[in-house]
């Protein structure tokens, strides 16, 4: 009995390998279907006027070192790593925040070198804009941001929205945010148009120095046209800030009728 009749068989039955599949909802939102027509309607918006519409997100932290990454690559020798993934073995961490624009299909990632906080998320917009998006949308009068309700851009994170705001003053356009529904995050255009592309490009490489992991993350191309350029941030980012009193009354966010806790705009001070 050869080993093609036995596949054969198994194959009649139904019976393979499998690995578990990640499909079941951790929970729902009764106004999922809502926000998703309204975030439709702001892409065909700003897709009609010129405005820019980003994707943005935080990647999961990993450490730099010789420490094991999943994957396989072809190679003529094995790479070498720590037999246990201590973090004190690490020399440091890599904090990716991508930006992605669905309209030019490029993507950023802007590397953080200490903690994912609201102002190194704001921070990193903010060097994007600064040197890609406002050469590429140089008549831009709005910016909308497509972002997941949770992490270092929480829909209920008051030090995003003054970060938010202290852009907004700086650059003088508004800047619009819809928040996908929780639960919902994976239908953010970066997790499926830009991050995978990018997880591809580093899988089973070791990040053995901050340079390798910028090589690594700007080979994540594709065919259909994808590029990726990619900064390193080395300021320190502080965890542990508070939104104090101060702050929240120096906001000036017009929250929006529909859902206002998902869409709101932070509107530069020169208007008010």
């Amino acid at each position: 009995m050869s080993d093609k009749t036995v596949t054969a068989w198994l194959n009649d039955i139904g019976l393979g390998y499998r690995k578990i599949a990640k499909d079941i909802a951790g929970g729902s939102s009764p106004d999922r279907d809502t926000q998703f027509r309204h975030i439709e309607a702001l892409i065909e918006e700003y897709t009609a006027t010129g405005n820019p519409y980003f994707s943005i997100d935080t990647k999961a932290k990993e450490h730099l070192g010789q420490l094991y990454r999943a994957g396989r690559v072809l190679s003529t020798a094995p790479f070498h790593a720590f037999d246990h993934d201590f973090p004190s073995l690490a020399e440091g961490v890599v904090i990716p925040h991508g930006i992605y624009d669905p309209v030019r299909n490029c993507g950023h990632i802007n590397v953080g070198l200490s903690h994912d906080t609201s102002e190194f998320a704001v921070g990193s917009l903010r060097w994007y804009w600064n040197r890609i998006g406002k050469q590429c949308y140089s008549d831009a009068t709005s910016i909308l941001l497509l972002c997941d309700g949770g992490g270092s851009n929480s829909a209920n994170r008051h030090l995003f929205k003054h970060y938010l705001q202290q852009l907004a003053d700086s650059i003088g356009i508004e800047i619009r945010v819809a928040h996908f529904p929780s639960y919902c995050s994976k239908y953010n255009p970066i997790e499926r148009r830009f991050f995978p592309h990018v997880g591809r490009a580093c899988r089973g490489m070791l990040f053995d120095c901050i340079e390798t992991v910028v090589r690594l993350m700007r080979q994540a191309v594709t065919q259909k046209g994808l590029r990726t350029t990619v900064n390193i941030m080395n300021k320190l980012y502080e965890t542990g800030q508070k939104a104090t009193d101060e702050i929240k009354d120096g906001l000036h966010i017009v929250f929006n009728t529909l859902l206002p806790k998902w869409n709101y705009t932070a509107i530069p001070s020169e208007r008010h």
